[in-house]
């Protein structure tokens, strides 16, 4: 069943497509700054790219900062509203079901398929973000933000490394947001943009001042927090909080996935 699933995302143009567009932003951005040498200002814009002409090892998490915000989650959300809702709206569910499949048993493997999409999406645009900030800007020993010394070729490989898996568990938290809602509707379009009007309301919620009181346990509070990684030493206080907000995001609405859809009545 899992290798079923696997192979129906990665047959289906639209994967390969929304894996290009997230690989070609970031790329286009670079070379805008490589052929003007114009950054954005300390401070400003997404993190890491105002270094970035400077050194070109800080692409990847500069790529992952730019994506981050709205292009991953959005792919994140389709890919994972469509796991169930899709099936539903298709008319495939109920003969889906009618085999000697348990629900259950489905919908681990379209989580499994979700994981899948972002742990390839995440690792992609940082592979191709190093190859192309190599190549543009150069490779010199990471700065740390703190302003300690410079990270040595294997704690900078380290820090992009638990950069990529922080914001591929953060967009976990995404695809449990859009799986539950999946199981909600038969509409695969009513999951993704449910998912993305309630990251849309967050991200809105995290920045009101009014809002100060629940904004430690908005989903897109800690996003951003993996920039701590690369100070000296790590900042690990909003990183933990991060990975625990998320994690509890994951076991909830998971839950709440498999309750409603192992009692669901299928009638598409």
């Amino acid at each position: 069943m899992i290798l079923t699933e696997l192979r129906k995302l990665f047959r289906r143009p639209r994967t390969w497509m929304a894996l290009f567009l997230l690989d070609a932003l970031p790329t286009v951005v670079a070379i805008f700054v490589a052929v003007t040498k114009v950054g954005p200002r300390p401070g400003e814009g997404p993190a890491f790219l105002s270094a970035v002409l400077s050194n070109g090892a800080l692409f990847p998490a500069a790529a992952l900062a730019i994506v981050l915000p709205l292009f991953l989650p959005i792919s994140v959300a389709v890919v994972a509203g469509d796991a169930i809702a899709g099936e539903a709206s298709g008319g495939t569910l109920r003969y889906l079901l009618a085999r000697p499949v348990g629900r259950t048993r489905l919908l681990v493997a379209k989580l499994v398929s979700a994981v899948a999409f972002i742990v390839v999406a995440v690792v992609l645009v940082a592979a191709t973000a190093f190859v192309v900030g190599a190549h543009l800007f150069g490779v010199h020993p990471l700065p740390a933000l703190s302003g300690g010394p410079p990270l040595s070729g294997p704690a900078a490989t380290s820090r992009i490394a638990l950069t990529v898996v922080y914001v591929g568990w953060s967009m976990l938290g995404v695809a449990a947001v859009a799986l539950f809602l999946s199981t909600v509707t038969d509409s695969a379009l009513g999951a993704a943009l449910g998912a993305l009007a309630v990251l849309v309301a967050s991200q809105v919620l995290v920045v009101l001042d009014a809002a100060a009181a629940i904004r430690p346990y908005l989903p897109t509070r800690y996003w951003l927090a993996f920039v701590d990684l690369f100070r000296t030493p790590i900042f690990w206080h909003d990183i933990v909080r991060g990975v625990a907000l998320q994690g509890v995001y994951v076991i909830v609405l998971l839950g709440f996935a498999w309750a409603n859809f192992s009692s669901k009545d299928i009638t598409s």
